[in-house]
């Protein structure tokens, strides 16, 4: 864990630049008791990468600030991902969509009909300035056949 000092110098930022980064949520260090911050490698790492998209590429902090969201967000989906296919090789199970779009396991097996597993689908409808919002039922249903190639 490095202090601010230390993470900036490592970075080749300023102090300043670490603090205003803290505040935007760009870098968020860990905090002491004392509310000191105190910066991780991975946290370094980061800082690095804010820098290089801010200098190199040109981007500004809000934009910055939304790519690394997103590539969080990836992040966890291929973690799920991840943990579905595992699942999926252990058990040899069928996954549909549940109502809140994660993954519910079907035993293998079982025939899911429509309407055993609700999924709700909100579709917004833009016409003539205003906008209507419709709820339509939905299953998603994926089963690997022999020939796929996963």
């Amino acid at each position: 864990m490095f202090t601010v000092s230390q993470a900036a110098e490592l970075s080749g930022m300023h102090p300043q630049t670490l603090r205003q980064y803290d505040r935007l949520g760009l870098v968020v260090p860990r905090r002491t008791r004392g509310r000191g911050r105190r910066y991780s490698l991975r946290d370094v790492a980061r800082l690095r990468q804010v820098q290089e998209l801010a200098q190199g590429e040109g981007i500004n902090l809000a934009g910055i600030k939304r790519i690394l969201d997103l590539e969080a967000h990836v992040s966890m989906l291929e973690e799920r991902l991840e943990d579905a296919l595992v699942q999926l090789q252990q058990t040899g199970r069928v996954f549909a969509a549940g109502t809140s779009g994660d993954v519910v396991v079907v035993p293998r097996g079982r025939r899911v009909r429509r309407g055993e597993i609700h999924v709700e689908e909100t579709v917004v409808e833009r016409s003539e300035g205003v906008r209507r919002a419709r709820t339509s039922g939905a299953l998603v249903l994926w089963r690997p056949h022999r020939g796929d190639r996963g």
